[in-house]
């Protein structure tokens, strides 16, 4: 059986994409470019100690490549994403989940 990404389900429209993939390989930069960051207090008893000091809420965007019959980049389909970290009790931040990945509708960058 092989892995599947958590947030599958929220990506079910870009199937026939490679959204899912490519947001899991993009992670690192994903995280460094997060914006509007909002904290909420665990909710629920069942997070008591994997989310004991709360949730951030990250926006984040990543880029895919879109190449030409040559190969060459042609241009870059722009994705908006949310993030969800989870902050331990340890201290330590974890990503928890990524969802609503959503191609933005705007012109695509080009090469």
């Amino acid at each position: 059986m092989g892995w599947k990404p958590c947030f599958f389900e929220y990506t079910e429209s870009l199937r026939g994409t490679k959204a899912n993939t490519n947001a899991a390989q993009g992670l690192g930069e994903m995280l460094e470019i997060a914006f509007n960051g909002e904290v909420t207090p665990n909710k629920k008893l069942k997070h008591e100690i994997d989310g004991a000091n709360g949730w951030y809420h990250y926006e984040s965007r990543f880029g895919l490549s879109v190449y030409s019959e040559n190969g060459e980049v042609e241009r870059y389909n722009v994705f908006h994403v949310y993030m969800i970290v989870r902050h331990d009790k340890n201290g330590r931040k974890y990503l928890y989940d990524i969802i609503n990945i959503k191609k933005e509708t705007s012109t695509p960058l080009s090469y």
